[in-house]
């Protein structure tokens, strides 16, 4: 394989929780795809691993991925926390049950498909990736209101 898949993920919520938004941006090779979506009663953790597990059941096959994320819950809880939850039967070292642990158990299986760099990019502070997946992500709300 030659170059990596490099990933803006986004998620958002107004209220929290409230209706709620995921975004996405894909580059790969000069070309690029945007993904987004919403649900009407959810939190913003929710939408972060939504986003991120959308972006990776995006891909079709095994890749190099640089995955970048203004959420530090999502990363610190792929890069740190899930090897703990997971020996300890998917509690927290204070014993109780990880919150939104299906989507930590769908996003274990799919990182564990690609060879991922995870990387943490400050939110709202100009990087065009980000930016356009906060803005994915709040369409997905937006969307969520004209359904109604």
């Amino acid at each position: 394989m030659t170059g990596r898949v490099k990933i803006y993920t986004d998620g958002a919520c107004r209220g929290n929780p409230g209706p709620g938004g995921w975004g996405v941006v894909l580059e790969y090779g000069g070309s690029s795809k945007e993904l987004y979506g919403g649900e009407a009663h959810t939190t913003n953790n929710r939408m972060e691993l939504t986003a991120v597990i959308m972006a990776l059941q995006s891909l079709n096959r095994s890749c190099d991925v640089l995955l970048n994320s203004d959420s530090k819950y999502v990363l610190h809880g792929i890069t740190e926390w899930l090897p703990q939850w997971k020996q300890r039967g998917w509690k927290t070292a204070a014993k109780k049950p990880v919150l939104n642990v299906e989507l930590w158990r769908t996003l274990d299986e799919l990182a564990a498909r690609h060879r991922i760099e995870w990387s943490w990019v400050r939110g709202h502070s100009g990087e065009p990736g980000n930016e356009r997946a906060d803005l994915l992500a709040n369409r997905g709300i937006d969307e969520l209101a004209r359904q109604r």
